[in-house]
């Protein structure tokens, strides 16, 4: 006789996430919240946006994956996602960073005020994050700086317009290829979006251009809090 085949369920939970935050010297120029890449965590990815030029004028937020594991060397590291029960992730994950943001501005109200401007950035695996959570503020996010990876498939489905973005690559970019960045390009002007380019010489990986790139792309958005 042949044993019953088992089935599979899924159930929410209440879990908690971990994000740092870095207050900006004086009043700040706005809100930067950062999405890591795969197998980084809030931490190190700070250290990578606190390397931007003029971001010490921004309220720094970096949010960490919610799904934690261990590098082969043993540090405690993130990652965003697996394919597996993808969209059930996808609206936990985007639901997640919502509160992030919630929960700071309204502990930096006094701060931040109600005009400065929210801008989203990711690198590689959080690229598809800050998309997903600027659609999410459509009417707050202000910019989107994304690095080494492309607009997820959802937000395209789903998203009609978008702030300003800085959209970087690197020459020798193995995943991002130039053709998905093309692709990316076309659909993003093709729904009006002002979009800035980085393209630089090296890999997956941050560089001075690009970091150029992005403190320039925060100081125009902090000058003009609809964007660049």
């Amino acid at each position: 006789m042949t044993p019953p085949t088992p089935s599979i369920h899924t159930i929410p939970i209440t879990i908690h996430g971990r994000y740092s935050v870095r207050f900006a010297s004086g009043e700040p120029a706005g809100l930067l919240v950062g999405c890591h890449g795969y197998a980084q965590s809030a931490e190190t990815f700070a250290s990578d946006l606190e390397a931007i030029p003029g971001v010490e004028r921004w309220l720094l937020v970096s949010v960490q994956g919610l799904h934690r594991f261990y590098s082969r060397g043993g540090a405690v590291v993130a990652s965003w996602m697996t394919s597996q029960d993808r969209e059930l992730m996808i609206g936990d994950n985007t639901a997640y960073v919502r509160q992030v943001v919630a929960q700071v501005l309204a502990e930096q109200a006094a701060v931040l005020g109600t005009s400065a401007p929210l801008v989203f950035l990711g690198f590689s695996q959080g690229v598809a994050m800050a998309f997903r959570a600027a659609a999410d503020h459509p009417d707050d996010c202000a910019g989107i700086i994304a690095l080494g990876a492309d607009v997820p498939p959802d937000v395209r489905a789903a998203t009609t317009s978008l702030p300003p973005v800085l959209l970087g690559r690197g020459s020798t970019e193995e995943w991002y290829t130039e053709e998905r960045m093309q692709s990316d390009v076309g659909w993003l002007r093709g729904i009006g979006t002002d979009l800035t380019l980085c393209e630089y010489v090296g890999g997956h990986e941050w560089t001075e251009p690009f970091r150029d790139a992005a403190g320039a792309f925060l100081a125009r958005t902090a000058e003009s809090p609809e964007g660049p």
